[in-house]
């Protein structure tokens, strides 16, 4: 057991704490540093042993000596259950052990800054978010263009990688949800609808539907592996005061896909999803590692079933020859799951791919197929996306790239420049030559503007290809 300690502050007052457990952060968290005994000490550092404890603040002389700090933002604090304001009022900074931690610090905010998605969305014309709408974006012709072209790129991955498209109802019935179990434990961040007598709601995931297409007939071992995928739009009803952006947003579409497999294939069919990832995230240039997450507590299901889905998920990993960690305790309460993070151009990690077994959702709407012998069987449910949600891997892509988009991804590849006079219409002619051959082009026919400056500004809107049109006389 953890010895008692006694802890003396500076006024006088003494309380309790454990011997390498209590820190003096956890005695006060207003503190900017501490002393010990008179020493120094780190103010997230257990303490071990009976002592006298100062805690410095912002209102002692010492404790405004910090090296160097920030102040970042002041805000006013409404006291709960209360829409008046206190009066108080709240101030945000960072403190750091010397000036040159600040300054760099200060280049890596400047630095997200000036890479921020919402800064590139407004000066590219890409998106805009608005209030009639809260956490819907709205994505302009650019921005569309962009958000169509990742479409249809996971979508000749999905004809190249034996996946077909479904299209499904974005309505349901809440007897959908409650025969899947998402209404028991999903139905608060679900917006519904009511037409008397019964209720809908907007669907926030694709599974069940696809699960209701498997039982429309018997099935048979021969149809297995099945891979269907959906791009349906998607609604969660996040709080307002978490929206921020593309990242995270109540309206999105994702890459989502769901295989439903025999025991059997369970392996090979994980190790083509990590492919499948493997070859995105190459195309983007990400670096990335896996996290393998296993049974939580509480968890449905036979302890064999999930033992045998980790080993089978942990062989896939293996054989995949890529880093990865082991994460006890953190799989879904329906089956272990494989999380992809990748690490952006600020060495910032995202989630946005997820391999997921369930063995739940079949169980629920009771599917089976017929095996060789006859017999009928339970599938096994991957659920499975690699870009995740569009609409956050836009955003990621738009700050890992700067806003120097790729010449197969950007909105604005080609610029033509007419050069002396005469050359506009042929200039036209051009764009609507490389317009019809997929490119996104565009002509500077002002006439009142330099060549310089036409160049300038094609760079400015992050042209990648100026075209010059000269006139031959």
């Amino acid at each position: 057991s953890r010895a008692d300690l006694t802890i003396r502050l500076a006024d006088g007052r003494t309380v309790k704490g454990s011997a390498g457990v209590t820190s003096p952060l956890q005695i006060a968290k207003s503190a900017v540093a501490s002393r010990v005994n008179g020493a120094l000490w780190d103010l997230s550092r257990p303490l071990v042993e009976d002592c006298e404890l100062q805690l410095l603040g912002f209102d002692s002389l010492e404790g405004r000596q910090v090296p160097a700090f920030e102040s970042q933002r002041v805000s006013p604090v409404t006291l709960s259950g209360s829409t008046e304001p206190s009066g108080i009022l709240r101030m945000i900074g960072v403190a750091f052990p010397g000036e040159s931690e600040r300054e760099e610090w200060e280049k890596e905010q400047e630095e997200a800054r000036t890479r921020d998605h919402r800064r590139i969305g407004k000066a590219q014309e890409l998106f805009f978010f608005h209030d009639v709408s809260p956490g819907s974006c709205f994505f302009m012709p650019k921005g569309a263009h962009i958000y169509n072209t990742l479409t249809d790129f996971i979508k000749s991955e999905y004809r190249r990688r034996g996946f077909s498209e479904v299209v499904t109802p974005t309505l349901y019935s809440t007897s959908l949800w409650e025969r899947s179990g998402h209404w028991e434990h999903y139905s608060e961040n679900m917006f519904t609808v009511t037409c008397e007598p019964h209720t809908f709601a907007l669907k926030p995931m694709n599974c069940p539907a696809h699960c209701l297409m498997f039982e429309q007939r018997v099935r048979s071992w021969r149809e297995l592996p099945i891979r269907w995928a959906d791009f349906g739009a998607l609604h969660r009803n996040e709080h307002s005061g978490a929206l921020g952006g593309l990242t995270r947003v109540r309206r999105f579409c994702q890459d989502d896909a769901h295989i439903f497999c025999t025991p059997e294939q369970l392996e090979e069919e994980i190790t083509a999803c990590l492919d499948f990832v493997r070859g995105v995230y190459r195309v983007f240039g990400f670096s990335f590692h896996c996290l393998l997450s296993t049974r939580p507590v509480p968890c449905l299901g036979e302890p064999a079933l999930w033992d045998a889905a980790e080993q089978q998920l942990e062989s896939s990993l293996k054989r995949f020859e890529e880093h990865w960690e082991l994460n006890p305790g953190d799989g879904a309460f329906y089956g272990p799951k494989i999380d992809i993070q990748i690490r952006d151009a600020l060495g910032r990690q995202h989630q946005c791919a997820t391999i997921q077994l369930d063995f739940q959702l079949p169980i629920r709407f009771s599917l089976q197929y017929t095996g060789a012998d006859g017999q009928m069987y339970r599938p096994i449910m991957i659920h499975r996306a690699v870009l995740g949600s569009l609409e956050r891997m836009i955003a990621i892509l738009a700050e890992n790239f700067r806003g120097k988009w790729p010449f197969w991804l950007s909105p604005a590849q080609v610029m033509v420049v007419p050069v002396g006079g005469g050359s506009e219409t042929y200039g036209q002619e051009v764009v609507c030559r490389l317009r019809e051959a997929g490119f996104m082009a565009d002509i500077d026919d002002d006439r009142g503007s330099t060549l310089n400056k036409k160049i300038r500004s094609a760079q400015l809107k992050c042209f990648l290809v100026s075209q010059f049109i000269c006139a031959v006389v």
